[in-house]
């Protein structure tokens, strides 16, 4: 239960590889897939760990190497969080930054193209904000995947 086939070093250096790869496959899926998951967003996710699950561990299916990769994956997530809050510039890169996807009652077609929004995403925000389109003054996608709206004064 406690043996290691694998060293310790490995699966730490195989959590390190398996996190940076997914995290840039995430990062560059879009805002939205990170944002509001659909139902085939989350079977994506749900097969993406059972597709690393292998690669992850090695082999190992011992207890100390499940707490190692575990912790490996925690502290690395901690630390991108850490050093994204100390460097607007990392941040930006590693959360994106907000777009304006429409203003003055109108929305940018391009704009919604190229961040895969459909009419229905942008609709719901309107629904949300109690905000008719002719009212809109600013639709924006934030770095999280939602949609802020604000109204015309």
């Amino acid at each position: 239960m406690f043996d290691m086939h694998v060293p310790w070093w490995e699966l730490l250096a195989r959590a390190a590889l398996i996190y940076l790869a997914l995290f840039l496959m995430v990062r560059l899926s879009g805002k939205r897939t990170v944002g509001q998951f659909t139902p085939f967003d989350l079977l994506v996710v749900m097969l993406l760990s059972e597709a690393v699950s292998n690669g992850l561990s090695g082999g190992d299916d011992s207890v100390a190497g499940a707490w190692i990769l575990a912790a490996a994956l925690i502290v690395m997530n901690g630390a991108i969080g850490f050093l994204g809050s100390r460097s607007p510039r990392l941040e930006a890169w590693l959360e994106g930054s907000p777009v304006l996807i429409g203003r003055d009652g109108r929305w940018f077609e391009a704009v919604l193209r190229r961040h895969r929004l459909g009419i229905a995403d942008v609709e719901k925000a309107l629904r949300e904000a109690d905000c008719e389109l002719s009212d809109l003054h600013m639709g924006v996608l934030e770095s999280d995947g939602s949609i802020s709206i604000l109204k015309r004064k």
